[in-house]
């Protein structure tokens, strides 16, 4: 039978042969990590290879995404669809196996994790969502969600402030199944870290109210296990296990030093560090002893097994609960939310409301609420003017997991990557929201939804120059040019409270792609449509007022600015079409016969918007013009600050004369 030890050299060989295949990677982390591995996958870890999606699995996160080989050789090992090709394929293109790892390449990735920080902020999402879900679903005896978020980190994450915020949330809820591993080596890419990080990381960690392991020898497997056993025992807070670790562990000239961090080691020290760990054999090679030893598919099987027959009972004495849990993990929505949602808009177009697209959104919450019990909304210290709570909004604190809204407190980028982590739990429908200034905090965590085509819905008020006396600090300018150009989003901005229910109903529907929705707080004008111009909202641009005959010029505006346009058309002494684009992104998705039916070819063009308008040359051509923001913006009352940038109708006016001759 295999030791402790030599399994966790099958992590080093793989992690360094692959590494030196490549020419490229990170093999000092997983060699230095290996032990600590072991000792999770084969004695604590709840999982099954053959069914990576089991709802009741322990998530596992490697928050020091660039130790990558080191879950690659995990998921290979232990019994994953992840072959030994797939792992001699490290860092090549479409390989499951990428440089960092990535969600939806390979069974078992939980989470895209590279930029450092995010990684273990998605877990303490995870393990919010874990909580939450647990107390909405759980009956006595019937503990059908119940398991444990594990996290890998490194110097790198606890370096980053993104940790500061999620770490300090997981503490003040209490999170008792999150237990973290620091992989405290000293080294970083630069050196000895001792120049430039704080010295007492155990003790920021019981100030935030974790339970903490400190010194650890994460080369000693009875150590680990032990510590594993005490922090799986403390249940009211989360645990830090800090482990030392000599980074390139059992490379002779090489270990613990930077020098292995980040490059192969090269041939001479591979054949040198394989003598030193007594390791063998060929590269990429593994003996079937150490196969056996990892395999983790009959131990998976049965934990399942288990958890079946348990959810089976549950099922009979709790039918509807369970057919609820089953509908929420799968991600399908309700059958009557689209219907539903559609009456509400068929009724807002029908009353008109004048009121700000803020307003407009938490309506739309208010009777969405009732129809999803997986919304989960939050907002960061901003609730009464993000206007994102309804009457059914519970909080979730460290007293009460059974609610559906955070108060994230003043963390932006904290909370949308813990937003992230709860998506990738599953189980929820998840917003939360900020003025839209404060995406810039938060556009990594924007970035990595998409790059993982998860549903997270961002919610953006106080959306342009109108929020006014506030001034520039916080008056977005160039924010929804940037957003619109993360592929795989959609940013919603809409002109009314008929805009702004359509924008909530398409972010609902997309499981596959994030939203931005893009909010004011000043009053919009209700627009009139038809029935059919209602449904046209969807495909993210539309005809909204049109003239006779060919039109002149093409106006086009999102948000606020569509008011504008209507009443520049409205002026003018000729032919005017306007079209309201609420999302580009949608809108750029229509079939081109469609496109063409609202912005016809070769008529002028002219788009409006209070931001930067490098983006609106795309629909407007080089003979089109743009309105829009070239500066930043100033402090004054909104109406005021319109004028003065040219967001009026003569200053349209002009513009599209000045377009048509």
């Amino acid at each position: 039978m295999p030791s402790r030890r030599d399994l966790a050299n099958a992590i080093r060989a793989l992690s360094m042969d692959a590494v030196q295949k490549a020419n490229s990677g990170h093999p000092g982390a997983p060699m230095g990590m290996a032990d600590i591995a072991q000792v999770l996958w084969n004695d604590h870890l709840k999982y099954n290879p053959a069914h990576a999606k089991w709802a009741n699995r322990d998530r596992f996160v490697l928050s020091n995404g660039h130790a990558s080989m080191l879950i690659y050789s995990l998921l290979h090992l232990s019994g994953y669809d992840l072959s030994m090709d797939d792992i001699k394929e490290f860092r090549q293109l479409h390989a499951k196996t990428a440089g960092h790892p990535e969600y939806g390449y390979a069974d078992g990735i939980e989470t895209t994790t590279g930029p450092l920080g995010q990684g273990v902020t998605n877990a303490v999402g995870m393990a919010i969502a874990e909580r939450t879900l647990g107390a909405q679903f759980n009956k006595p005896g019937y503990d059908i969600v119940d398991h444990n978020t594990y996290v890998f980190m490194g110097d790198g994450c606890l370096m980053e402030g993104l940790s500061h915020e999620s770490c300090a949330m997981a503490g003040t809820l209490g999170l008792g199944k999150l237990v973290a591993f620091w992989d405290d080596n000293d080294i970083s890419i630069d050196g000895h870290i001792s120049d430039w990080m704080e010295k007492d990381v155990a003790g920021r960690f019981e100030s935030y109210g974790w339970h903490v392991a400190c010194d650890v020898d994460g080369h000693d497997a009875d150590a680990i296990n032990a510590a594993i056993i005490a922090a799986k025992a403390e249940t009211t807070k989360p645990s830090l296990i800090c482990t030392r670790t000599t980074i390139g562990f059992g490379s002779p000239n090489l270990c613990g030093t930077h020098n292995c961090h980040g490059a192969p080691l090269g041939d001479d020290e591979i054949t040198a560090t394989r003598k030193e760990l007594g390791w063998d054999f060929a590269p990429f090679e593994i003996p079937a002893d150490i196969y056996a030893g990892w395999d983790h598919k009959e131990k998976g099987a049965t934990d399942e097994s288990v958890w079946d027959v348990k959810f089976a009972a549950y099922k009979a004495e709790f039918p509807a609960d369970a057919a609820e849990f089953e509908r929420r993990m799968s991600g399908d929505l309700p059958a009557d939310f689209s219907v539903e949602m559609d009456k509400f808009i068929a009724k807002t177009q029908e009353e008109m409301p004048n009121i700000a697209s803020r307003q407009a959104s938490q309506r739309a919450i208010e009777v969405m609420g009732p129809l999803l019990p997986e919304m989960f909304g939050g907002s960061a210290d901003l609730t009464g003017s993000n206007l994102t709570n309804w009457s059914g909004t519970v909080k979730v604190n460290a007293q009460n997991a059974n609610g559906n809204y955070l108060s994230w407190g003043v963390r932006e980028f904290g909370m949308a990557h813990m937003m992230n982590g709860m998506v990738l739990h599953g189980g929820f429908k998840v917003y939360g929201a900020t003025f839209f200034m404060f995406m810039e905090f938060m556009h990594n965590a924007l970035r990595m939804s998409a790059l993982m085509k998860i549903g997270t819905i961002y919610v953006y008020t106080h959306d342009s120059i109108g929020l006014g006396e506030d001034g520039p600090t916080h008056q977005p300018v160039e924010q929804l040019a940037t957003m619109r150009m993360i592929p795989n989003f959609q940013s919603w901005r809409g002109c009314d409270a008929v805009e702004s229910a359509v924008s909530w109903k398409m972010a609902m529907l997309r499981g596959d792609v994030p939203t931005g929705l893009v909010f004011s707080r000043q009053t919009l004008t209700a627009m009139a449509r038809t029935s059919e111009q209602v449904a046209n909202i969807e495909k993210g641009g539309y005809v909204l007022k049109d003239c006779e005959g060919t039109a002149d010029i093409i106006f086009i505006a999102t948000g606020s600015e569509v008011g504008l346009a209507i009443e520049a058309a409205m002026a003018m002494d000729a032919k005017v079409r306007v079209v309201s684009m609420p999302c580009t992104n949608a809108y750029d998705d229509q079939d081109q016969a469609y496109k063409d039916s609202v912005l016809t070819p070769g008529v002028k063009r002219l788009a409006i918007e209070a931001g930067v308008g490098d983006g609106w040359y795309k629909y407007v051509g080089l003979d089109g013009d743009v309105v829009c923001m070239t500066t930043f913006g100033e402090s004054a009352p909104a109406n005021q600050l319109f004028k003065v940038f040219g967001f009026t109708t003569d200053n349209v006016i002009a513009k599209a004369k000045a377009v048509i001759s």
